[in-house]
């Protein structure tokens, strides 16, 4: 393991990172996704989640924290949680990378668990040490890692799941192909006037989500004019007001389809809609099928699961 060099120079520090909120799929554990360059998330900017991040092509800097330097197709770095990040490719104007970001993002929780509850991870510790500072991956483990991770986008569920694990063990298995890049990153940006405000209204929509709260609610949470803080929370969470707001409440309701018996439409009104035909839109929108499908689906997959156990 060797510990990377910053440039003398670090624009990025010098700003404040935005705060990203991470929206995991329903039923889902961690977040895999990819997006083109330019694109609205690709920006200076942070989040509480760990962040696996492969730069699939082009070339360019990267900014980890106080580290600045370059990057090109191939780059793979593991990003700690709150530790602000950015990749900014040379390009001409007017011209993009389509998909050129790849990445998983996944919470302390999934880590802690691991950790904690199975010794074939405990190599993993040392590596979360290390990611808190950012680490770029080299070798066979780079090259490993981003067959695997590319072979992601077209798994699904379970599968899915256990190639995540795979690709964290490999991760974690030889420090000898991986650098630190930062130095005293993991303090930047965390107490901003921007962030202080932006927690208090996220905690105002976790709190209130299943109540009719409404854009100009939020904004008077934060002491801005609506049309302001319309801007300033989609810049701060790549996330618009309502999309934010329907994306949480959809998500609590798979959580109730999931694990009760509560009738869909008493569901509906427990998560915020006030009709059933806004709550099936929605849903579907998000989920690509409806609340009765999800239960369904839920359910097959219980079963199958308890016949599994029984047959062991």
């Amino acid at each position: 393991m060797t510990i990377g060099r910053p440039d003398t120079a670090t624009p990025a520090a010098g700003s404040d990172p935005a705060l990203e909120i991470i929206l995991r799929g329903p039923g889902e554990s961690f977040r895999w996704a990819k997006h083109d360059y330019p694109h609205h998330l690709a920006k200076w900017h942070r989040h509480p989640e760990y962040e696996l991040h492969l730069v699939t092509s082009g070339r360019g800097r990267m900014m980890i924290g106080d580290y600045v330097g370059p990057f090109q197709e191939g780059c793979l770095v593991l990003a700690g949680p709150n530790l602000p990040h950015n990749w900014i490719s040379d390009l001409e104007p007017g011209a993009s990378l389509p998909n050129r970001d790849m990445l998983v993002q996944f919470d302390a929780a999934v880590t802690d668990t691991l950790v904690g509850g199975f010794a074939e991870f405990a190599d993993l510790r040392c590596l979360l040490r290390d990611a808190a500072f950012g680490v770029e991956f080299t070798g066979a483990t780079a090259e490993r890692a981003r067959m695997k991770l590319c072979a992601m986008e077209h798994e699904r569920g379970a599968g899915r799941l256990v190639s995540f694990l795979s690709l964290l063990a490999d991760l974690a298995a030889r420090p000898e192909e991986r650098r630190v890049l930062a130095r005293c990153a993991p303090s930047l940006g965390l107490h901003t006037s921007a962030s202080r405000r932006l927690d208090r209204v996220i905690a105002f929509i976790t709190e209130r989500y299943a109540s009719d709260i409404s854009l100009s609610d939020a904004a008077t949470v934060c002491n801005m004019e609506v049309t302001a803080f319309s801007r300033f929370f989609k810049h701060q969470t790549g996330h618009n007001f309502t999309s934010y707001v329907n994306r949480l409440r959809v998500q609590q309701a798979c959580a109730l389809l999931a694990g009760s018996e509560m009738p869909v439409t008493r569901i509906c009104y427990e998560v915020g809609y006030n009709n059933t035909a806004n709550f099936n839109r929605q849903f579907h929108a998000v989920c690509q099928q409806t609340p009765s499908a999800y239960r369904d689906e839920s359910r097959r997959i219980r079963a199958h699961r308890l016949d599994q156990t029984r047959a062991a």
